[in-house]
């Protein structure tokens, strides 16, 4: 069953990276994160993607979140989270070179647990990509979700920064 407004979202388990190691120049010491933990007492705008690196999510998804960081916070949104399927070393790298640092956290849902538990998977086999997320973002405030978009099938319309921006 897909989450949908008004859930509570499910706890879960994400990673996240934010040390470097300069010498070998690569993400280090990743973190667990519990959904449940941090969401508490914040309003959170998160979105996710099929996968780092992929041409819509760094041509538009995340370069929109991060462009429009300011303008989300001056609406009361405590945080940015970007979440893929994809493990915390990838997930800081791209977050690296998005330059996304201090303004979305990149969190990697690697086995796709968390994802799965909202309902949101999707599953590019046939296309050699394993089973992903689904393109989507929500507002969450204080672990409830009260605003959601989907994304159609190979589509980028509704889960944009300046989407959710006229929606906080």
């Amino acid at each position: 069953m897909t989450i949908k407004v008004g859930d509570k979202l499910p706890d879960g388990k994400l990673s996240e990276s934010t040390e470097y190691d300069a010498a070998a120049g690569c993400p280090i010491n990743p973190k667990d994160i519990s959904v449940a933990d941090a969401v508490k007492g914040k309003k959170i705008a998160i979105f996710a993607v099929p996968g780092a690196y992929t041409p819509t999510c760094s041509a538009k998804h995340v370069p929109s979140y991060v462009k429009n960081y300011s303008q989300l916070k001056a609406k009361g949104v405590d945080e940015i989270w970007c979440v893929a399927t994809n493990d915390a070393f990838v997930m800081a790298a791209w977050g690296r070179d998005q330059k996304a640092g201090g303004k979305v956290r990149m969190l990697g849902d690697g086995s796709g647990e968390w994802t799965q538990k909202l309902g949101l998977s999707l599953d590019l086999t046939a296309r050699n990509m394993g089973v992903r997320s689904q393109r989507y973002s929500m507002l969450v405030d204080n672990g409830v979700v009260k605003k959601l978009n989907i994304e159609a099938p190979g589509k980028y319309e509704v889960s944009g920064a300046e989407v959710m921006l006229t929606q906080v």
